[in-house]
């Protein structure tokens, strides 16, 4: 079974994805901003992030760059509001594989984690 790292600072998104993806057959660990969402990655080494942008503490971009420097392999998708080009672009760029734009549709959520696994 494969395990979602998702990382948010609202509580309803982090239930919301998780719920999701329990019931399609993923393990998941949730993290509430980038700092937490990194020692997480340390630990558990999640086969897939699905990461925020805007959140306190550490936000995703940097917590794109800081995961990718344990592991240039981590397969990370950023999860965005619509207006936030300049800040995907910046994460793809720093290493983030896919986007997906809130509010998402799960088959859009469960196409891009399916795509990441191969």
């Amino acid at each position: 079974m494969a395990r979602v790292l998702v990382v948010d600072d609202a509580d309803f998104m982090r239930m919301r994805l998780t719920r999701l993806l329990g019931e399609s057959g993923y393990e998941t660990i949730e993290a509430e901003n980038g700092a937490v969402a990194l020692k997480k990655y340390q630990e558990l080494r999640p086969d897939v992030v699905l990461m925020d942008i805007t959140m306190p503490v550490m936000d995703g971009l940097t917590a794109v760059r800081e995961i990718k420097k344990i592991d240039p392999a981590a397969r990370i998708i950023m999860c965005t509001a619509l207006g936030q080009q300049t800040m995907v672009i910046e994460a793809i760029k720093a290493g983030a594989r896919d986007f997906i734009v809130k509010p998402f549709q799960p088959e859009k959520v469960l196409g891009a984690v399916k795509k990441l696994l191969g």
